[in-house]
């Protein structure tokens, strides 16, 4: 929808669309009266985007509010429903929703999520590309300690609170490399 919309515009409009598109992506409680006034002024230019806007807000409070698995569940089911009567192209990300729905709905049990483990991924994805890939797993561990303790400086823990979480999750990985 916005692909299309940006093929029909000059590069000083697409640069205007851009930074309009981050009101779009905040928190509408977050906004004040200028970036609301910005995001009206794109809802006018494509009315689309509006519902988008409502749906993505709805169903982040269903992840906000949501005190347990089943009331999640039912509360996400009901937004599908919204999602298939508002005739939008939810099709790409309903499909991701069918096949992880156990992995997401388990969300609502511990309210943990994996980004710890998502950042260290990245993490061992940027060194690789950096070393144009290390032939030994040893030196990514290496090197991937090395980060993490960088990060600990940024993170002001101790550089031993991080060679604990580097233990634990060696530990937990050691087994699972060959």
């Amino acid at each position: 929808m916005t692909r299309a919309y940006k093929r029909g515009l000059n590069a000083e409009q697409r640069k205007a669309f851009r930074a309009q598109m981050w009101e779009f992506r905040r928190r509408p409680a977050d906004l004040d009266d200028k970036q609301r006034a910005a995001l009206e002024e794109l809802f006018v230019r494509l009315p689309s985007l509006r519902r988008v806007h409502e749906l993505r807000w709805q169903l982040t409070h269903i992840f906000d509010t949501a005190p347990d698995r089943e009331t999640a569940a039912k509360a996400i089911d009901a937004w599908r429903a919204d999602v298939a009567a508002s005739g939008l192209d939810w099709g790409a990300f309903v499909g991701m929703y069918e096949r992880h729905r156990d992995g997401i709905l388990a969300y609502f049990e511990e309210r943990q999520t994996s980004g710890p483990v998502e950042g260290l991924n990245n993490k061992a994805r940027v060194i690789l590309k950096r070393t144009y890939g290390l032939k030994s797993t040893d030196s990514l561990w290496t090197r991937l300690i090395l980060e993490v303790n960088r990060a600990g400086e940024k993170i002001s823990r101790t550089v031993e609170e991080m060679h604990r979480l580097a233990n634990r999750i060696w530990n937990a990985f050691c087994c699972s490399y060959t």
